[in-house]
């Protein structure tokens, strides 16, 4: 009922009467006092005032079910939501709520990981009340061949997220690293459990730098935060709910093909390397070339002085020669 109240105050521009509250969710006065004080003690301001009722006047950094419920407008991309204060892994908890049985689109979400993953197994460090650590749960009917394309699609949505949140223009490294201004905001990973024709679920996590105000010194030159590049504190929850929202419009174009080809365009607009020279760290032989953009797979299109090269996403490292490394 919490989440329900807060929604109410957060559509109401004035006063909202108990009674009101009482008649909208069949309770009684002192239920919703309970309520209203629960929601106090979790640092929402609200107003009350005799004969008049409840108005909300501020609310916390919170990114709870309850303030996230209150805000949701998804369809079905966190129906389900679990909060930690603290955590292990958010795509450690995603497999095994999917094992479980949980729907598509269940959302995991923590203030702070103490065993994340990055790319190529590095760690991922988290701090309490600085950062948004979120995996989306997915059980798509798609050929397992196909599932490495929603790792761009995500990158799409947290980049479109974070540009209506703030207003920064907020671009793509291929293929899933977010920058803003050269410097590292996001990174994402990716894991599949799947037969060999039979996607059995798939998880998608998140992480993103939003209040950090400094790095470690081997850090600093590329990795950046919100809070640092925008230069004002935003609300996480408001974040994660944009991403929802840029997922799920995405994510439905992206199944009426399998593959990126109605999302190409999009895609580029929202590349960092096109038409850079970039240098791909190809295993067995480096290369250097001019990004072009992407195939309706997600390959980074390369033109080279002989020839013209794609880079299948996960094979290789591509670094811009660009100031972000």
């Amino acid at each position: 009922m919490k989440a329900e109240i807060l929604r109410l105050l957060r559509e109401t521009d004035g006063y909202v009467s108990g009674q009101e509250l009482c008649n909208q969710f069949g309770v009684s006065r002192t239920a919703v006092w309970k309520a209203i004080n629960q929601l106090k003690e979790a640092g929402y301001e609200i107003e009350a005032v005799q004969n008049k009722g409840y108005h909300l006047v501020s609310v916390p950094d919170r990114m709870d079910e309850v303030e996230l419920a209150s805000i949701r407008k998804t369809e079905w991309a966190g129906a389900e939501t679990y909060y930690f204060d603290k955590i292990d892994s958010t795509n450690t908890k995603a497999k095994e709520l999917a094992e479980e049985g949980h729907p598509s689109g269940t959302f995991v979400i923590a203030d702070q990981q103490t065993a994340g993953k990055g790319r190529r197994g590095r760690s991922w460090d988290s701090l309490p009340g600085t950062g948004i650590y979120m995996t989306l749960m997915l059980k798509p009917s798609i050929n397992p061949n196909h599932a490495s394309m929603l790792t761009l699609v995500t990158a799409m949505a947290v980049a479109n997220a974070m540009h209506r949140v703030t207003g920064a223009e907020a671009l793509i490294k291929w293929p899933n690293d977010i920058v803003i201004n050269g410097k590292k905001i996001c990174g994402i990973l990716t894991e599949m459990s799947a037969q060999f024709d039979y996607i059995n679920h798939i998880v998608i996590g998140i992480g993103i730098n939003v209040h950090n105000e400094s790095f470690p010194e081997e850090l600093q030159d590329h990795a950046g935060s919100l809070l640092l590049e925008c230069g004002k504190r935003v609300h996480r929850a408001d974040l994660i709910e944009a991403f929802l929202e840029e997922f799920e419009r995405l994510y439905a174009i992206y199944l009426q093909t399998e593959d990126l080809s109605a999302l190409q365009e999009e895609y580029d607009q929202l590349l960092v390397n096109r038409g850079r020279q970039v240098r791909v760290l190809d295993p067995k032989e480096p290369f250097e070339g001019k990004a072009m953009g992407i195939t309706k797979k997600g390959e980074l299109i390369v033109d080279t002085w002989e020839s013209r090269k794609l880079v299948s996403s996960g094979e290789v490292s591509v670094r811009g020669i660009y100031g972000y490394v």
